[in-house]
């Protein structure tokens, strides 16, 4: 009897085995100069690789002495703060908005901030490269106002403000139904008790709301942290963020030992911000 829950749960355990975590242990090796088995075909075309039977850190200590490398990892953790800064401040904003007012222009803002979730990313990039072109929208409407505004398409600025795009309606569904779920006699009860908003604010609705707050900041930083088409697609061709300068690697320069070094890197930076995550669950679960 106490075989069949297992019976019942391998499936689709054994379909990540095999088409997730197969892999992802070969990749591993690899990067630490295990070149045989599932990886000999990859090493046998690749270029500038470090193996050993036995194992080495080479390809990492070439990936992390690498300047050019170190500098698009700086990047990658600054955007990826910035935006999740500001994503929390946006979408902590609409979502106090629509929770302790309920009025229609909040709903109709709310609304509109989940308007990029039906946009494909490579659209809202493209559109944001235009936007912000030195021929776009921006710069043309600051010219008739006589202001010479910056153009902003190809620097980090232009990566900025797309992960955002792409990260706030996250945000804001995930911030709404959290601050939602704060019953309306914490908050009037703080209210007759003399607290004003900011206070209410502060001591009821994030406190009782920290997990939905937890959720959205580890998940923004993980999509930022391994994003690729946003950058890509608007930002320079150095510094960039990891998830370009990882595929360069693997595609342009024929480096994938390099690549997936690159690949660890970020993972294990996800990793620790999901030890975050899974914490806040377990604690909101006791």
């Amino acid at each position: 009897m106490r075989s069949k829950p297992l019976l019942l749960a391998s499936p689709p355990i054994l379909v990540i085995a095999a088409f997730i975590g197969f892999p992802v242990v070969a990749a591993v090796l690899y990067t630490f100069g295990f070149g045989g088995g599932p990886n000999s075909v990859i090493a046998a075309i690749a270029q500038n690789q470090h193996l050993a039977s036995s194992g080495t850190f080479a390809a990492y200590a070439e990936v992390l002495g690498d300047p050019q490398v170190l500098r698009d990892l700086v990047v990658t953790l600054a955007v990826t703060v910035l935006t999740v800064v500001v994503v929390l401040l946006l979408a902590g904003a609409i979502a106090l908005h629509v929770r302790l007012t309920g009025s229609r222009t909040a709903k109709l803002l709310a609304a509109l901030s989940v308007v990029p979730l039906f946009i494909p990313v490579v659209i809202g990039a493209y559109a944001i490269r235009g936007f912000y072109a030195s021929d776009g929208f921006f710069r043309t409407f600051a010219e008739h106002l006589g202001w010479n505004a910056p153009t902003l398409s190809y620097t980090m600025g232009a990566i900025t403000i797309g992960e955002i795009w792409t990260s706030v309606p996250f945000g804001v569904l995930l911030l709404t139904s959290g601050f939602a779920a704060v019953p309306d006699a914490q908050i009037e009860a703080a209210r007759d008790a003399g607290a004003s908003v900011a206070r209410t604010v502060r001591a009821v609705i994030l406190p009782m709301s920290s997990t939905s707050v937890v959720i959205v900041t580890t998940f923004t930083a993980i999509n930022v942290m391994g994003s690729f088409t946003v950058p890509y697609m608007t930002g320079p061709a150095s510094p960039n963020m990891l998830g370009v300068t990882m595929t360069n690697y693997f595609i342009s320069f024929n480096q994938p030992q390099q690549s997936e070094v690159m690949a660890m890197v970020v993972f294990v930076a996800a990793a620790l911000i999901g030890v975050w995550y899974v914490r806040a669950n377990v604690r909101s679960a006791r």
